[in-house]
């Protein structure tokens, strides 16, 4: 699973082959959530509010990084990195 990005201690991730929708994994500490990357939405999982807003300001900005990565990741291709928030 391959580590897109971190910041501020939370790490996003995709797996190889995945479901669809497209979706992300933050990780927070011992915390998890799946993100659902068109609606922002928590499909899976629950991080505190202030981790996911961070997390959800990043996928906002990065939506269309997100897809493309989404695509490769299906493919078993290799995502790219995706910058942290500043």
């Amino acid at each position: 699973m391959p580590t897109i990005s971190t910041f501020y201690g939370i790490i996003i991730r995709m797996f190889f082959k995945e479901h669809a929708p497209p979706h992300f994994h933050a990780q927070y500490g011992e915390h998890k959530a799946s993100i659902n990357i068109e609606t922002l939405d928590v499909t899976d999982g629950k991080l505190p509010r202030r981790a996911l807003n961070l997390v959800l300001d990043w996928a906002e900005l990065h939506r269309d990084e997100l897809l493309s990565d989404w695509e490769k990741c299906c493919k078993h291709h290799t995502p790219e990195k995706i910058k942290p928030l500043p």
